[in-house]
C-alpha cells in the first residue's frame, strides 16, 4: 500500500510541474509559482520517505520500517 501511495506521490509532482510550466508559458505567473511549491514539498516527502536513516539498524528506509 505504502508503495502506491509513493508512486502516486511521484506521479503528481511531475504532473505538477509539467502543468506549472504550461501554465507559466501561458503568462500566468502565481498559479505556477504555488504549483511548483507544492511539487517542492512533495519531491521533499517523498525524499525523506525513500532515503536510508543512518541508524544502527543498517541504515533502513521509513518505507521499510512502517512494513514492520
Amino acid at each position: 500500500m505504502l508503495d502506491t501511495a509513493l508512486s502516486l506521490l511521484m506521479l503528481a509532482s511531475i504532473a505538477l510541474i509539467s502543468g506549472a510550466v504550461f501554465l507559466w508559458r501561458r503568462g500566468e505567473r502565481q498559479r505556477p509559482a504555488l504549483m511548483l511549491v507544492l511539487a517542492a514539498i512533495m519531491l521533499g516527502n517523498l525524499v525523506i520517505w525513500t532515503l536510508p536513516t543512518g541508524g544502527p539498524s543498517g541504515g533502513g528506509t521509513l518505507a521499510e520500517a512502517a512494513r514492520k
